[in-house]
Order: structure tokens, then C-alpha cells, then sequence
């Protein structure tokens, strides 16, 4: 978002409940090291499909997405964190419900922002080939041209239903996250919550293999032409303020003028290269296709935009679309009981 040429003068950061994050990132098995290292290396802005406007952001490893929440996001966040993080140790973070890893608001000439940082679903070391996004609702749910004609669209439910797709995973695999799934739509009904996606990246192994038999090693003396980023240089001093329980906790950091550039850059962990065997950590939402399916797919499925509240302009949303459509139309907005007894059964019907 910023980097040492723009880095403004003066800007505030705020961390909220950082006692609760950092027991959130230690049940996801994030170390708070790379957590660190990974976003004080520059980031780059992403393609967001979203209606809300909000702006995503990939760290420069590709482990972690920052994304700006609208204030109605914000206040969910507040709402639903002392619930989330109960149920991600009573689960014992077996979940696909998102990784919320810190939240945070950044204050730049008085202009606030506020965003969160979550786990990369995807790998960030395997290219995905094709992705969905799936509610299980048919009303308006394919990807518009515009958005097939990007190289990596967000393709939706009616694109996955003409297209044949079938998520091949074996029966024992489709129990283990239909398990998983049911307790976590069952968690977002609790508190109201509908209009979630089970986003399904595909990386098809054939085809990777068929592009790097295609592809022409780069010479040694081109590669040395390209120089890597480097870190930030600009550094503040952090005032931390920490409640008991945590949920009321919270990290400022000051103004912030011109400190002193670091004498190197922090030491960074290489990313092991793929040779077959999937990584807990960086394949964390990973399923392999079955051996009988005649593919070599890896399947890449998680929850995602959990914050929308079932309220008032939702059931308007509702009502309109009822009429517009027939009471009979999978229209997205309903009920959250409803939303995700329906979201369940279409899921269920991807898998085999």
C-alpha cells in the first residue's frame, strides 16, 4: 500500500485485540516471525471480484491476504471475534471457516482504513488453474464476460454446473469435509450470518507438467538482471496496550518521522520448491484427487466473506428478489438456516 518512496510522514497504526490474534495465529500454527517478515516486505494489490469495493492484497510471499473491510465488516469483526476464536479452540482449528490472523486500522491524513489479514487459501508455491466461487443458489451466479476474459476468472455455480465440474475427492475425503462444513455453516447460522462462498481453487498437475515441458529454462545472466524488492527501511516504535482478556486490547503505534534505515534486510526462509508432497502448512486447504478419477487435480476449497448479517436490508434484498424472480427461485439472499441447509446440499453434489 505504501513503500519507502511514498511512505507518508505522519500515520498512525492500531491493532485490535492483539492478545486474541496471536493466540489465533498460534492454533493455525502461523509464526509470528514469518507473519512479520512476510508483510514488511511490499505487497501487491490483487483482483477482487466482491461487490463491496473492498481492496485485497497479496504478501510478497504469497501466504497472506490483507483486505480492507467496509464499516458494515468492521463492525461484524467486532462482534463475531470473541465467538470465532471460541470455536476455533473448541474445534481445535480443524475449521474452513477464513483465517483471520490480525486486524488492524491505518490512519493517514485523517483518512481511515481498516483491514484484516488472513491465510492464503491457495498455495503459494502451486499455480491455480481454475476457481469457483459457490453458494449453491442459481440466481444470477455465473462469472459476466468481463470476468471470463481475465486470465484467472472467478468463475460461479451455474459456470461449475455447465461446465461438468466435479470436485474428485473419494468418498472418505468428501465425508471428512462435509463433516467440517456442516459444524462450520451450523457456527454461521448461530450468529445470523448468510450469502458465505466455499471458494474451490484446481490445480491441475497434467497441465503444469505440459507447461513446464513447453517452457525454455531463462539464461543465468537474465535472471541476475532482475533484483528482488527489499523491505520496508521506514520503521516505528510500537506502544503497546494489552487487557487482561484481550478482546480489549489494543496496539498504537505513534506519529512516525524518519527513523533510521536498517544496516540489511531481516533474513527470510526460502520456499522449499514442490516435489510432490503436499505441506501442512502451505497446503493447509489441500485435497488430492482420487486415483480412480483419471485426473491430477489438487483441490483448494475453504470458506469465505463470512460477515454478512442476515438484517433489515438483507430481507428487503429478499423480498425484492421473490418478487422479481418467483418464491421458487435459488435467489442467494435467504434465510441463514435456510442458506446454508441449501449451501450444504449443492457442496455435497460437487463432490464425488
Amino acid at each position: 500500500m505504501f513503500n519507502k518512496d511514498s511512505m507518508p510522514s505522519h500515520f498512525k497504526v492500531k491493532e485490535y485485540c492483539p492478545l486474541v490474534f496471536k493466540n489465533l495465529r498460534d492454533r493455525f500454527g502461523i509464526d509470528d516471525n514469518q507473519y512479520m517478515l512476510s508483510l514488511t516486505r511490499h505487497i501487491r494489490a490483487c483482483d477482487s471480484p466482491g461487490k463491496s469495493g473492498a481492496r485485497m492484497f497479496l504478501s510478497h510471499d504469497k501466504r497472506y491476504f490483507v483486505k480492507t473491510l467496509v464499516s458494515e465488516e468492521v463492525e461484524m469483526m467486532h462482534h463475531i471475534l470473541k465467538q470465532y476464536h471460541q470455536y476455533v479452540v473448541e474445534c481445535h482449528a480443524q475449521t474452513l471457516l477464513p483465517q483471520y490472523l490480525g486486524m488492524y486500522r491505518l490512519t493517514v491524513n485523517d483518512v481511515e482504513t481498516y483491514m484484516v489479514v488472513m491465510r492464503n487459501v491457495f498455495s503459494p508455491r502451486l499455480p491455480i488453474h481454475k476457481k469457483y466461487d459457490l453458494k449453491g443458489s442459481t440466481v444470477d451466479r455465473q462469472a459476466s464476460e468481463k470476468e471470463k476474459a481475465k486470465e484467472l476468472p472467478t468463475l460461479k455455480d451455474n459456470d461449475f454446473v455447465n461446465d461438468g465440474a466435479v470436485i474428485n475427492i473419494g468418498p472418505k475425503e468428501k465425508d471428512r469435509i462435509l463433516n467440517i462444513l456442516q459444524k462450520d455453516v451450523e457456527f454461521l447460522s448461530s450468529l445470523h450470518i448468510m450469502d458465505y462462498s466455499l471458494i474451490v481453487g484446481i490445480h491441475d498437475a497434467t497441465r503444469e507438467d505440459m507447461q513446464q515441458r513447453n517452457s525454455f529454462p531463462v539464461p543465468a545472466d537474465e535472471e541476475d538482471d532482475e533484483e528482488e524488492e527489499g523491505p520496508y527501511e521506514e520503521q516505528s516504535e510500537e506502544v503497546v496496550e494489552e487487557e487482561e482478556n484481550g478482546l480489549g486490547g489494543e496496539e498504537e503505534c505513534g506519529d512516525v518521522g524518519v527513523p533510521t534505515p536498517p544496516d540489511s534486510p531481516q533474513p527470510t526462509t526460502p520456499m522449499v520448491p514442490f516435489c510432490g508432497e503436499l505441506d501442512g502448512e502451505l497446503e493447509r486447504f489441500a485435497v488430492r484427487s482420487t486415483e480412480g478419477s483419471g485426473k491430477q487435480e489438487i483441490y483448494f476449497m475453504a470458506l469465505i466473506d463470512v460477515l454478512t448479517k442476515y438484517s433489515m436490508k438483507k430481507r428487503t434484498a429478499q423480498a425484492a428478489k421473490t418478487v422479481k424472480h418467483g418464491a421458487g427461485a435459488e435467489i442467494s439472499t435467504v434465510r441463514p438456516d435456510q442458506y446454508a441447509r441449501r449451501f450444504l446440499d449443492f457442496i455435497s453434489k460437487c463432490m464425488e
